[in-house]
């Protein structure tokens, strides 16, 4: 929708003519002008909406608006992050940036008076409502209370699955010479991967087995040999992990769960590491192909869970929209069932909506307009989008970005989403409080799932169906891109507009980057090869996150010229991730160019270099993450709004005041800490409300001087 668009250019350019307002000099009048028009425009949106999927030539209209708020986007902050790179004393290129820019700003001012003129032929107006607020829902309506499916997930939660736990029972429950596979079959939002929790926390099949485990190959091996190091285990190949699983199940009885399979050759890549066994072994794996279940073992009878009948749909619907009620209100009972038949039976679309209408008011007015805004049960997803406000759709979209069944750190993505710099303001609350903020409430609204709890959420999940949605909503958007296993060979130019880039395969040259140059805001590489990418460091001005970088490479020379950057995160590449000590990392290490000082906009950094004595320059830094090599004598004095500090080696800068100042700090992790520096540390500590509390490891806990890590 062309409102999120528009919504979220008009909230930059009103940030950008409070705070930028001495780089805009010159052009401030002309961005206010336009900020204006486009805030007006925004007004008629809501309408259009619903009235482009009627008419293409009104569908056409709507894009014009989402194109040119991009334009304008690009225009202003290229001339702000060009007025940045100048020096004081550089006028004529101050001159000559402003001359352009005020010509391109009144380009954009025609062509949005243009668009305008348009809308009488739509017969487009806007409500008074519609111009004046972002979504429908009431912060003060919204419940907090939600429930996650768990592993320790209990069975009265689930509805509509009796016949089926039966029948997977049955199947994991024979007793063969040969291990089994046994498949459960469905679409995506049907229940298959509740089902399979379910089975593998049921009490019957607990006794049955030797081992269970569920996860990537690595949490398998650790799950059934728990004296297994994760760490190490990443670094193996995947065959390696396969012929290690193999041996270590060869004389077990076990019971392990595969969590959406999509191909054969996925199968065919795991299932030498699954043995015979002891007699009876098991493997259960949920997939949206029958093929690939019937390929995985043509003996079995895959089974497919069936869609939720009526009443069914209406008790799962009931424990979600009026949790801890035992029955729905009278008056809305009726409209209920209206709602289930739009759900079609699929068990996520009822929970999204029992989501969605939990934060509702509880009126028969509401709950029609809900309805009357369903058509088909897909579009419940588009619905729950829909009524967020602003920044959770960018914070829901972002999500897009991470590849599928990804365990994302809820602090990392925190810290992205505070990079990125679309969380509003809340009173006095930090920007990492509101991020977390955020995340509560889309976990609220179903709209992610916890995925690790431990006492506090530590990761998130997000359901492949909703993941499908984020990803196709956030190209239709420009939100953003990805580059994955279905390659895009020739970016189309809509394709290169999209603000964020998510890399999921490895390429030989990466040249398909270079057309979003002048448009990218966010980088991130999940994976990557060995091609050089320097040119990254020169063209992309615009970069507020880069993730996933090398750190080995020579062309972080040029960093400094991502002046705009505000995370940084550089990674090892293979060829030195077999480094087992920080000597032998030492003699791989880079140092990092001096240009780096030249970020001043940066908030979190995370890096393997070695870094030099420059950190001091950037004063709004919130999240330092080190390798453990950097030199002790790092000046920090001046980085007052740091909150994380770790693995920065014990030396001269806790004396020379670099703890002291760090009156914000709340995790820090001090390496190859030394007798003679524990009581300038705990003196200075002592004075630290704003630290979490203190562990730390060592070799003999009663001498100080054997410890090796102190950590907040």
């Amino acid at each position: 929708m062309a409102e999120f668009v528009v919504s979220t250019v008009v909230e930059k350019l009103t940030d950008w003519i409070t705070e930028e307002a001495l780089l805009l000099e010159g052009v401030g009048d002309k961005v206010e002008q336009l900020r204006d028009k486009l805030q007006w425009m925004q007004s008629f949106l809501k309408d259009a909406d619903a009235e482009q999927e009627k008419n293409e030539r009104f569908r056409n209209w709507v894009s014009q608006i989402r194109e040119v708020a991009l334009d304008a986007e690009d225009v202003i902050e290229t001339y702000i992050a060009e007025a940045a790179s100048h020096s004081t004393w550089n006028i004529a290129a101050k001159l000559i940036n402003l001359y352009w820019a005020g010509k391109k700003i009144g380009k954009i001012q025609s062509r949005v008076q243009n668009i305008s003129s348009q809308k009488e032929h739509f017969g487009i107006t806007a409500t008074a409502r519609e111009a004046h607020e972002g979504t429908s829902a009431s912060p003060n309506e919204r419940l907090r209370w939600w429930r996650q499916t768990s592993p320790n997930i209990e069975e009265d939660d689930l509805v509509g699955l009796v016949e089926d736990t039966k029948a997977l029972l049955r199947q994991l429950s024979t007793m063969e010479p040969r291990r089994r596979v046994v498949s459960i079959v469905g679409m995506g939002g049907l229940g298959k991967t509740t089902l399979a929790k379910k089975l593998y926390n049921h009490s019957d099949l607990k006794k049955q087995f030797d081992c269970r485990a569920r996860d990537t190959l690595q949490g398998i091996i650790v799950e059934v040999n728990p004296d297994c190091n994760m760490q190490d285990l990443k670094k193996l190949q995947e065959e390696e992990l396969v012929l290690k699983l193999r041996q270590l199940l060869q004389e077990k009885r076990y019971l392990l769960v595969l969590d959406d399979i999509w191909e054969k050759k996925v199968w065919d890549s795991l299932q030498s590491a699954f043995p015979n066994g002891k007699m009876g072994s098991k493997v259960m794996l949920t997939t949206r192909n029958k093929e690939v279940a019937l390929y995985a073992d043509t003996m079995s009878e895959p089974i497919e869970p069936q869609f939720l009948t009526q009443d069914e749909s209406l008790e799962l619907f009931r424990k979600k929209a009026f949790p801890g009620m035992n029955e729905t209100p009278s008056n809305l009972e009726k409209l209920g069932r209206e709602m289930m038949a739009k759900c079609g039976g699929l068990p996520l679309a009822v929970v999204v909506l029992g989501g969605l209408l939990s934060t509702k008011s509880k009126t028969e007015e509401e709950w029609t307009r809900v309805l009357q805004n369903i058509k088909w049960r897909l579009i419940i997803l588009a619905l729950s989008y829909n009524d967020l406000p602003f920044h959770l759709k960018s914070c829901f979209l972002y999500l897009g970005l991470f590849p599928e069944d990804s365990s994302i750190s809820k602090r990392k993505l925190i810290h992205l989403w505070v990079a990125e710099g679309f969380l509003p303001q809340q009173g006095e609350e930090v920007a990492e409080g509101v991020a977390e903020n955020c995340l509560n409430e889309l976990i609220d609204r179903c709209m992610v799932q916890v995925g690790t709890s431990l006492g506090r959420v530590k990761t998130i999940r997000m359901h492949d169906l909703l993941r499908d949605f984020s990803v196709l909503k956030g190209n239709e958007e420009c939100f953003l891109e990805i580059y994955g296993r279905h390659k895009f060979e020739s970016p189309t130019p809509q394709r290169t507009k999209s603000r964020r880039l998510a890399i999921h395969v490895e390429d030989k040259r990466y040249v398909f980057l270079k057309r979003y140059a002048p448009y990218l805001r966010s980088l991130q590489f999940f994976k990557i090869g060995h091609a050089e990418i320097g040119f990254i460091y020169k063209d992309f001005k615009l970069l507020r996150v880069l993730d996933g970088v090398p750190a080995q490479s020579r062309a972080l020379g040029a960093v400094g010229n991502l002046v705009q950057l505000r995370y940084l995160g550089l990674v090892n590449k293979s060829d030195f991730k077999h480094a087992r000590s920080l000597k032998s990392w030492a003699r791989f290490a880079f140092e990092l160019p001096r240009s780096i000082g030249k970020l001043k906009n940066l908030l979190i950094l995370k890096l393997e270099n070695c870094i030099p004595d420059v950190i001091w320059k950037m004063k709004n830094l919130r999240h330092l993450f080190l390798s453990g090599t950097n030199p002790t004598n790092l000046r920090l004095d001046t980085l007052s709004n740091l909150r994380t500090l770790k693995n920065l080696g014990s030396g001269r800068w806790i004396e020379d005041g670099g703890l002291v100042n760090l009156t914000n700090l709340q995790r820090l992790k001090i390496v190859g800490l030394k007798e003679a520096n524990l009581n300038s540390v705990f003196s200075t500590l002592s004075d630290c409300t704003a630290l979490n509390p203190c562990r730390w490891n060592s070799e003999k806990t009663n001498h100080f001087h054997h410890f090796k890590t102190f950590s907040f």
